[in-house]
């Protein structure tokens, strides 16, 4: 149970409490205890410095002195410092997700899969950064990059697909990532041309059905 800061600005000071972090992001989804939450009652301008802030200053920022409602609002709207072990575990998980993309969707020069360990490999020999982006994004980035070290290439297909226009402002975000053409119909329909990775694709057609009710139309190009 790793104690960290949670700290929320107000009026351009900083109000600060030292939390478990554990449980202060349970209470941030609002199924935490606020009070075991808390690893001191006391609101600091810095923990660091262990210097408690007056009640008449929590008065003025939160309109309360009640230290386990003005913990919760920081808790909830503020910023809780996450520990090391917790990045390292969000870095891991977006690695695996990419590295799982990669090895559903990409061949070597002869059309055969990569194993999971020869990507990380190749991961590990480029020395690509990974950020905060979904997996989907970093994926063409990664293998763009890997191709200096491997013969490798994503295998996709491309396809046509009419959507109808009462739908087009929900599903536009999906098409970007893998939009090649596209065309605005006189009646708002939206035909584009996408190019998905093979191994994508499932997961793509579910998000647009359970958005247009399966009213898409499809058509696979073949070159």
């Amino acid at each position: 149970m790793p104690i960290v800061e949670a700290r929320l600005k107000v009026k351009g000071k900083s109000y600060e409490i030292s939390v478990d972090f554990d449980e202060a992001m349970k209470v941030r989804t609002g199924k935490g205890d606020v009070a075991r939450a808390m690893n001191s009652t006391a609101v600091y301008h810095d923990v660091k410095k262990g210097e408690s802030v007056r009640n008449a200053d929590l008065q003025d920022a939160f309109g309360t002195t009640d230290i386990y409602a003005i913990a919760a609002k920081i808790m909830k709207e503020g910023e809780i410092q996450k520990p090391q072990e917790y990045r390292d575990a969000q870095r891991e998980a977006r690695i695996k997700q990419v590295v799982d993309l990669i090895v559903r969707n990409a061949v070597d020069q002869h059309g055969k899969p990569y194993t999971e360990e020869r990507i990380r490999r190749a991961i590990d020999e480029i020395h690509y950064s990974f950020d905060n982006r979904p997996a989907e994004q970093q994926m063409p980035d990664v293998v763009e990059k890997m191709k200096r070290i491997i013969p490798i290439r994503i295998d996709t297909k491309k396809v046509k697909l009419t959507i109808p226009a009462s739908y087009t402002g929900q599903i536009y975000g999906i098409l970007q990532d893998y939009k090649e053409s596209e065309e605005w119909k006189d009646n708002g329909d939206l035909v584009v041309v996408v190019n998905l990775p093979a191994g994508m694709q499932l997961d793509f057609y579910d998000k647009l059905n359970n958005i247009t009710h399966g009213t898409v139309q499809s058509e696979e190009i073949t070159d």
